[in-house]
């Protein structure tokens, strides 16, 4: 599939506007598909979210947890080809589905990783482009070609196509081809949770804000870990949350993301990120979850790189829940 190297890096300042329309090939992502007359029940015994009122044309967030409320993997749902799909980091998946198969064995369900491509429309055109490649309104639309578009967010469209399909699309849009580092770099901005292999049953589902993005049902039946996340709501037991932080940085962090914060005139470990985005000027962006009760001001640093001091940056919504 040579056509999968046509995406290449788009150097960017903090200052530079984002083209309007891009397209990139999701490689770090990946797909979980269940497929089968209980893959609604069963699904709904396993995550977070309320997979029974999913409407065709939404999608939700959600989380599978282990037994003790911890996060397997953080991920959007929606319908597709018959079943359902989870879109969430590649990097997860390996543990997290041999979790979801533990007990399928009693039940009519097929869960697989899906080969689909996964390629992200993105832009202020993006959407325009999205309406003149479907036939149908919705957040979830099918496409002609038997495949998906899903909404992320007013600028951002998810595509889960077949290699044929994907490849026609490719060679055919009118769409700058970008690596999907961009795709990254808006996920943070939103203040979307990245759970990848490293941060899997690190955190409960409150930690990486997923009650304010409406990905945690407190109305429906059990689920795996159902205790602890519903303890974190009604007890007020959770103590963390997940933020956007910006700093400088004088090279690429690579594997160094330990963060520190400031404690009078010393200095504590905060957190890892969970991902972050690197400016040509050197701005940089992240994801980290922190204590939820550190004042807005709190100082922080990269432990690596200490001579920059980063800062918290404010949330695109409201960590309350309210549900």
């Amino acid at each position: 599939m040579d056509w999968l190297n046509d995406f290449t890096p788009h150097p960017t300042l903090s200052s530079d506007p984002l083209p309007a329309l891009m397209l990139t090939h999701l490689k770090s992502w990946g797909i979980i598909s269940l497929i089968g007359n209980d893959a609604k029940s069963y699904l709904q015994g396993q995550v977070t979210c309320d997979v029974v009122q999913l409407p065709q044309d939404q999608s939700t967030f959600g989380a599978h947890c282990d037994a003790k409320g911890k996060v397997w993997a953080a991920f959007r749902l929606f319908h597709h080809q018959a079943g359902y799909a989870l879109f969430e980091p590649k990097s997860a998946i390996e543990k997290q589905l041999a979790e979801l198969k533990k007990y399928a064995i009693f039940s009519k369900v097929d869960i697989i990783e899906s080969h689909d491509i996964l390629l992200g429309l993105f832009g202020e055109q993006a959407q325009a482009m999205i309406d003149s490649l479907t036939t149908t309104g919705g957040d979830v639309r099918q496409l002609n070609n038997g495949g998906s578009a899903v909404k992320i967010d007013e600028q951002r469209w998810l595509l889960v196509l077949d290699p044929q399909a994907a490849e026609t699309l490719v060679n055919q849009i009118e769409a700058l081809k970008v690596e999907e580092a961009l795709w990254r770099l808006y996920d943070i901005q939103a203040a979307l949770p990245i759970i990848e292999q490293v941060e899997q049953n690190e955190h409960i589902p409150q930690a990486i804000n997923l009650q304010a993005l409406n990905g945690i049902s407190f109305k429906k039946g059990c689920y795996t870990g159902q205790e602890t996340v519903a303890r974190a709501k009604y007890r007020g037991i959770n103590k963390r949350a997940m933020y956007i932080v910006k700093g400088h940085t004088d090279s690429d962090i690579g594997e160094e993301t330990s963060l520190e914060r400031a404690v009078g005139e010393n200095w504590r470990g905060a957190g890892k990120l969970m991902a972050y985005y690197r400016f040509n000027d050197g701005e940089t962006l992240g994801l980290v979850v922190l204590p939820n009760n550190l004042e807005a001001e709190t100082a922080l640093r990269l432990a690596s790189q200490p001579q920059a001091t980063w800062t918290i940056q404010a949330l695109p919504y409201s960590l309350d829940d309210d549900e």
